[in-house]
């Protein structure tokens, strides 16, 4: 409701006041407003720059997703955890995407990273520990 409200204001609308709730089930009834849609598409967008259950998760929430909605994509995440935690550690060069070896304080930085990013503790110290070059598919 409070985007609407900013639209409404950065828009200078001069006509009688509206209740932005009323206008939001109105473009809902519509088709003009899914929340899953937005989800779904906001879910997919933070899997591609490599963010986590967590913090995908927690984004759906503070977007206002109603717990429905949100059960309903978070498989989807989980899912695609691997997939999205590798594409973490290549943007961060973590792992099997470093330079070169790192040493062990820069190794727990580098968890610490993929953690704040959403990921789970174990993944992250299994994808940190890899060395550069490493297949994550060969290492247990």
């Amino acid at each position: 409701m409070t985007y609407l409200q900013r639209k409404i204001r950065e828009r200078g609308w001069d006509g009688p006041e509206r209740d932005p709730v009323e206008i939001a089930e109105k473009f809902a009834e519509l088709g003009y407003i899914d929340d899953r849609a937005f989800g779904e598409a906001r879910a997919a967008a933070m899997g591609r720059r490599g963010l986590g259950e967590r913090r995908v998760t927690g984004a759906l929430r503070e977007a206002g997703l109603d717990e429905a909605d949100s059960a309903a994509i978070v498989p989807g995440v989980e899912d695609r955890a691997i997939e999205t935690a590798l594409a973490f550690a290549r943007r961060k060069r973590i792992g099997p995407f470093a330079l070169a070896p790192v040493d062990r304080a820069q190794r727990e930085k580098q968890i610490a990273a993929m953690i704040r990013g959403g990921h789970g503790f174990a993944l992250s110290r299994r994808i940190a520990s890899l060395l550069p070059g490493e297949s994550f598919d060969n290492h247990d």
